[in-house]
């Protein structure tokens, strides 16, 4: 693609999520359960659109999205006008806010031995997942309240795509506390 194309392309993506978060802070709506997803610094490609059709469809109380921007809203589906979105410039302020509501922090990081499979998950859970090639933009040591986990996987290699990888987690959650609506 050449760089006027991919700047008219750019353009034209700022422009349609400027439209679709105006509609977000109309209509978005907090979902049935107590899950929130956090995305840190994730690249404003598709994956975001693709976490916040998952989140529409798991109930998920809102995604906090830390140090994004824009992203492009079409591969949402229109699910980032449903559910509701919280921006933050730094993950320092999500913490503070996550943690004043009563949020148990879950940080997947492949760098840990405990697996999300065998934790039992908290009834007000915030997954954090980070960056797609850079992972969290922070320490997750210097955080002792978020617990560290990982994602069960059965393959050679341990790399899942961040999208899959939040959907897993809301996948985790309902199934422990999806009764409970």
């Amino acid at each position: 693609m050449g760089k006027k194309k991919f700047m008219d392309r750019r353009k034209y993506t700022e422009k349609l999520f400027e439209k679709e978060l105006i509609r977000n802070r109309g209509l978005g709506k907090e979902g049935v359960h107590d899950v929130v997803i956090v995305l840190d610094h994730l690249k404003p490609s598709f994956n975001i659109g693709k976490i916040f059709r998952s989140a529409e469809a798991f109930g998920a109380n809102s995604i906090h999205l830390v140090g994004i921007n824009f992203f492009d809203p079409i591969p949402s589906k229109g699910c980032f006008r449903k559910v509701k979105a919280h921006f933050h410039e730094t993950f320092d302020d999500c913490y503070k806010s996550l943690l004043e509501s009563g949020y148990t922090l879950l940080g997947l990081d492949s760098n840990t031995e405990d697996y999300l499979q065998d934790i039992e998950i908290p009834k007000k859970a915030a997954f954090i997942l980070g960056h797609e090639e850079y992972g969290l933009s922070f320490d997750l040591l210097d955080y002792p309240e978020i617990k560290r986990l990982k994602i069960r996987q059965f393959g050679v290699t341990e790399s899942l795509n961040v999208a899959i990888a939040a959907t897993v987690s809301m996948y985790e959650y309902t199934r422990v506390h999806g009764a409970d609506r």
